[in-house]
């Protein structure tokens, strides 16, 4: 990636993909046996669908719709999209496993799905990304700006971000034109991926594998924060961030170095002992 700046993509059998919505639907029974209330959104948004790809696309087009894109036609321009683009359904199934593995709050892969805004969010752009490389960039625009509206994330269409990212509670992340996020990254609300005023071409953050970002935490500029890094919650980030390497602060400073370990799969926020700081 740090060559390309491409994501690498490992392809899901479509099996996998298939068992992996069978165990939607199967939660999706208990909760309803549990539950007769839930009964009719369950059935509207998992149950009366054969396939994920279709109750992701009809999932976002119910969120995402408005008076100006209704959900029938939108919900068919996010079904061109996922049976065109099969990497778009894989990356979401990737997405929504590091969902449940990694956030204390999620009991299983139904929870999610449906209520989870920031993995709602991570695949609207997944779909604006696919229009946007197509040049079809007004549509993608308007999905990025639904997205902003109804998820308050906002992701520019052209960024590139990789596979199993969880954006946890997402609201005002900012994710610039020019960023990218390789795989295995975990965000939490507030953070801004930005550039540092009005330069143009490459100008956002290049975020690498496993790195974990705390909450309210600003990273600017086309610097690049290494695999398995960790930015403390809060941080305002201008100079590059070495791998395996801890920041905090305002201006951010190292705090903390180690040798392996992915802190985004682990979420774990923990800091060293620091003297007092703003």
């Amino acid at each position: 990636m740090r060559n390309s700046e491409s994501v690498a993509h490992v392809q899901t059998p479509l099996s996998t993909v298939d068992t992996f919505w069978s165990t939607i639907r199967q939660e999706a029974v208990g909760v309803v046996e549990h539950d007769r209330a839930m009964a009719a959104p369950i059935s509207d948004a998992v149950l009366r669908h054969d396939c994920f790809a279709d109750a992701l696309g009809q999932r976002l087009a119910s969120k995402l719709a408005n008076a100006e894109f209704a959900a029938p036609a939108l919900g068919a321009v996010m079904a061109e999209v996922l049976d065109n683009n099969p990497e778009v359904v894989e990356s979401a199934v990737i997405d929504l496993t590091a969902v449940r593995d990694r956030d204390p709050a999620c009991p299983d892969l139904l929870t999610p799905f449906l209520f989870f805004k920031g993995f709602h969010a991570l695949q609207a752009y997944r779909i604006s990304h696919a229009l946007y490389r197509r040049g079809r960039t007004h549509l993608a625009r308007h999905l990025q700006s639904r997205a902003s509206e109804v998820f308050a994330v906002d992701i520019h269409p052209a960024a590139r971000l990789g596979r199993g990212i969880l954006i946890d509670h997402g609201t005002a992340l900012v994710i610039g034109e020019t960023a990218v996020v390789e795989n295995d990254v975990s965000i939490l609300q507030g953070v801004t991926l930005g550039g540092t005023g009005k330069s143009c071409g490459d100008r956002h953050p290049k975020i690498r594998r496993g790195v974990l970002i705390g909450a309210g935490a600003k990273i600017l500029g086309n610097i690049e924060v290494g695999e398995g890094a960790k930015v403390g919650a809060g941080s305002i980030v201008l100079e590059p961030v070495h791998p395996y390497t801890t920041v905090v602060g305002n201006p951010a400073r190292v705090v903390g170095t180690r040798h392996t370990g992915l802190p985004a799969l682990t979420m774990d926020q923990m800091l060293p002992p620091l003297d007092y700081m703003i």
